[in-house]
């Protein structure tokens, strides 16, 4: 799911939705049946997994990165797991943000490595015991909610509040992953991220069926002199138009908008571009975290960019100061519960 989504998925539904609607109807059928039915493999210590109900970004890794420094706090040692989307290892790897790249790692790893022990793993049972081995007390995942591998201990799927489940249909009609119904039976809580409208009937759903809807909001972190900067906003991110809100909530004059797809690597070409765009026209270079770690320690334009630009860092923010310790003691319960069971 690295490419980039189309846009006719973040619409109400039209004739493309429902022309591929038998294709969905099939998709739903194996992906609710997988969710449903799947034997999970258990490890001793509590999961955490932070997911969404559609292809595409809603927050979910700086979610894990919120929910690890609580754990933190707590006294626990947390460790990531991750598919490592948009890298090319396909072996179990402790990630090394002093040695990785994000080609080979993936970006949000990158992220995530800064915070705490980060493991990829194309297999997710191999890569939660490996992070066992590591002395991680604590497991969080970021997104593999729907692939019916690990058992969850607490299941949190986050939704953007602008977008919402896009048109509702599932994959490759829309962007929704698998049965909404299913989804929500087997989710512990939401996570209701922003002040938008679009994911009402779906917090309205979660209330139904008395799961805890929690709320957030992203913030960026202060960027002292940055207010009437003229810039060039460039990112390849699941939704830049969330980017490029932030920027001009710090103040930022947006001259220039550059959108590549979500885990998009830079052809040199594109970086000359910009980098030539913002010096004629005398702009700032301004970009997210995630596309930074995709440029950073690469030769030529990108250090170029880096070097002369600004990155934008957010940080999830939760209304309830309380809200990750809560599901973190949670996790830890149902954990102890799951291994009574077992013994």
């Amino acid at each position: 799911m690295v490419s980039e989504a189309p846009p006719f998925w973040w619409r109400k539904a039209g004739w493309e939705a429902w022309a591929l609607s038998p294709f969905s109807y099939l998709y739903g059928r194996v992906a609710g049946h997988r969710m449903k039915t799947a034997r999970r493999a258990s490890v001793p210590v509590p999961v955490i997994c932070i997911g969404n109900f559609t292809v595409g970004g809603a927050g979910k890794t700086p979610t894990a990165i919120a929910i690890a420094r609580a754990a933190l706090d707590k006294g626990l040692k947390p460790g990531f797991l991750s598919r490592g989307y948009g890298g090319t290892l396909d072996v179990t790897t402790l990630v090394d943000p002093d040695h990785h790249r994000s080609a080979a790692v993936g970006d949000e790893p990158l992220l995530l490595a800064r915070e705490a022990t980060t493991v990829i793993s194309r297999k997710r049972v191999e890569g939660a015991e490996r992070l066992v081995k590591e002395g991680v007390d604590l497991i969080i995942m970021d997104d593999g909610f729907q692939s019916a591998r690990l058992t969850l201990d607490y299941a949190l799927l986050v939704i953007d509040t602008r977008r919402g489940i896009g048109n509702g249909h599932l994959v490759p009609g829309g962007p929704v992953r698998a049965p909404l119904a299913e989804q929500m039976r087997q989710a512990n809580a939401i996570l209701k991220v922003g002040d938008g409208s679009a994911a009402d009937a779906i917090i309205r759903t979660a209330a139904r069926a008395a799961k805890p809807v929690f709320v957030a909001s992203t913030e960026p972190r202060p960027l002292p002199g940055f207010a009437g900067k003229r810039v060039l906003a460039f990112a390849g991110i699941a939704d830049p138009s969330k980017f490029y809100r932030t920027v001009e909530t710090l103040g930022g004059e947006i001259v220039i908008e550059r959108s590549f797809p979500d885990h998009h690597q830079f052809s040199e070409d594109e970086l000359a571009d910009m980098v030539k765009e913002a010096k004629d026209l005398d702009l700032l270079p301004v970009t997210t975290a995630k596309d930074a770690v995709r440029l950073a320690g690469l030769p030529g334009q990108a250090a170029e960019l880096l070097w002369s630009g600004q990155v934008v860092e957010i940080d999830m923010v939760f209304d309830d100061p309380m809200a990750a310790s809560t599901m973190i003691d949670a996790a830890v319960e149902n954990c102890r519960t799951r291994r009574l069971l077992q013994k």
